[in-house]
């Protein structure tokens, strides 16, 4: 706890430094910034703005209440984020529920670190330290990997090693985009869970998607059951497909084709068709639902370059 006062102490007269406008830090090559930037400051909470790039949409109240009157106890252990903006004035990069919280408990200074960064930058470590950190719900989670890809231009591969997770986990949330949004809605309100998500994805018609949506809630289905229904009502449109085309000549598909088939259409998030002809050669179908739908497949296939 000494060492945590003598930090907050030098915090708050290094915070001298940010309040001569003679001086003012703009970049880190600026005198001073070096005992500044990277350092715990004290700074005023009435100096911070929020930040617009922030992932998470939604605080709790009930928990930000918990967590004022924690901080009216012990203080604030973990300091927030900021980037430097003007003269003193500053701008969340990550700690907003800290920050929110500390208003709540009357602070009138709360201790930072501070960054000098551009907007691009502050995006990407505001999305990366808020999936790394905080508790948010799978569709915020997905949403926050779409950002870092379309605005920070990042490869799947790449967004893999920015966060530390697996390419695959992070297909399987980018795929929860694919959901109707009033499966997405219940999903972030806790209707139902990833697992069920994942389940519906694999049902490509809206309707019939939301039917079992609605059934999952009125029968407060597990996964697995979930999963089940999914799986029966697939075997079921196959088989129709199966008799509507019982007049073309259909062969078995060799088990490495099969498997690469299954592979492909995890991969891609659609069901994918292909065709062999007797020789051995063949194609490919990809489906698409939309032009948004069509440009997640092209960036999928673009992040193999």
């Amino acid at each position: 706890m000494a060492k945590a006062t003598k930090k907050q102490a030098l915090g708050r007269g290094l915070s001298a430094l940010l309040k001569d406008p003679d001086n003012d830090i703009k970049s880190v090559e600026d005198k001073g910034a070096d005992k500044v930037v990277g350092n715990i400051i004290e700074l005023e909470l009435e100096s911070i703005d929020v930040n617009p790039f922030q992932p998470r949409t939604s605080f709790n109240d009930e928990t930000l209440r918990e967590l004022a009157t924690s901080i009216k106890e012990v203080g604030v252990i973990q300091p927030i984020t900021v980037r430097k903006l003007d003269f003193n004035n500053y701008q969340l990069v990550s700690g907003e529920r800290r920050f929110r919280a500390s208003k709540l408990a009357g602070l009138k200074s709360i201790p930072a670190y501070i960054r000098i960064a551009n907007d691009q930058e502050s995006l990407t470590m505001a999305l990366v330290e808020n999936i790394q950190r905080q508790d948010l719900d799978p569709i915020e989670i997905a949403l926050s990997y779409q950002r870092l890809i379309d605005e920070i231009s990042l490869t799947q591969e790449q967004l893999s090693d920015r966060v530390g997770k697996k390419r695959s986990t992070i297909a399987n949330y980018l795929r929860l985009l694919k959901l109707d949004p009033i499966v997405q809605t219940g999903m972030r309100d806790g209707f139902i869970s990833m697992g069920h998500g994942r389940a519906l994805i694999n049902i490509d018609d809206q309707q019939q998607q939301l039917d079992i949506y609605e059934t999952i809630i009125g029968k407060s289905l597990s996964v697995r059951d979930t999963e089940k229904m999914v799986r029966s009502l697939n075997e079921k449109t196959d088989s129709t497909n199966s008799s509507a085309n019982s007049s073309s000549a259909t062969n078995l598909l060799p088990k490495h084709i099969a498997k690469g088939v299954k592979d492909f259409s995890d991969y891609f998030g659609a069901k994918i068709d292909v065709k062999v002809s007797n020789k051995g050669s063949g194609k490919l179908i990809i489906p698409f639902s939309s032009e948004e739908d069509f440009k997640r497949i092209k960036k999928l296939i673009n992040s193999e370059d």
